[in-house]
């Protein structure tokens, strides 16, 4: 098992997971560090944290520093990647944060088919062009994101699920404020992004401090 410090979290994590550019990102601190970045700018005490795609547990385990254990609330489709994100959040100190396994979805329910990569992060739902490579496909629970917003209450949502916002984040997201989503235009292209835009402006969301790269940010106005 190898240790990763971020902000002064440890993230555990086994070597066969190491894959791709994971361990590079999480000896620099870039892991994820965009997404960290939005959130730390935004964020009030008083939120209430929804993620989507919680893999490690890193996101989770910074938003409780803030917000309490209690007012975050994540969802992580991979059946061993949920157990290790709840190892690191006990590590952490933050036990009673709720994770749920499953794959957030637009609509729908009972399970949904899920692509578990070796690389875990880069799991994924099927996409336009088909499975994701070496995707060793299963069954996963559907999380709607509809049900999910009534059973949690989030004001702020993070959303990293590798191009299963396009669903998700074009939906009503009533009570949110804060939207921070790392896009996937390399599953949906140019036109996606301007799609979950599209949606987002006219849910009264705009454009906030923050973004970098494929990590937008919108504020509801």
């Amino acid at each position: 098992m190898r240790s990763f410090t971020l902000r002064g979290l440890t993230l555990y994590l086994p070597e066969a997971a190491l894959k791709g550019n994971l361990e590079r990102a999480l000896s620099s601190g870039r892991y994820e560090n965009h997404e960290a970045d939005a959130l730390l700018m935004h964020v009030r005490p008083e939120d209430r944290l929804l993620d989507l795609g919680a893999g490690l547990g890193f996101i989770c385990a910074l938003a409780a520093r803030v917000l309490g254990e209690g007012a975050v609330f994540g969802v992580e489709a991979g059946p061993e990647t949920v157990k290790l994100a709840r190892k690191n959040l006990v590590a952490n100190g933050f036990p009673g944060v709720k994770l749920m396994r499953g794959a957030v979805v637009g609509e729908g329910e009972g399970e949904v088919e899920f692509g578990q990569r070796p690389a875990f992060w880069a799991s994924a739902l099927k996409g336009p062009d088909g499975w994701p490579e070496n995707a060793e496909v299963i069954r996963v629970p559907a999380r709607p994101i509809g049900k999910l917003l009534a059973r949690v209450a989030p004001t702020v949502i993070s959303c990293d699920i590798e191009g299963g916002e396009l669903g998700v984040l074009c939906q009503s997201l009533p009570g949110v404020r804060l939207v921070v989503v790392e896009t996937h235009p390399q599953v949906y292209g140019p036109k996606g992004v301007e799609r979950i835009t599209t949606a987002l402006h006219g849910q009264g969301f705009a454009a906030a401090e923050g973004a970098k790269k494929d990590t937008l940010v919108f504020l509801r106005l």
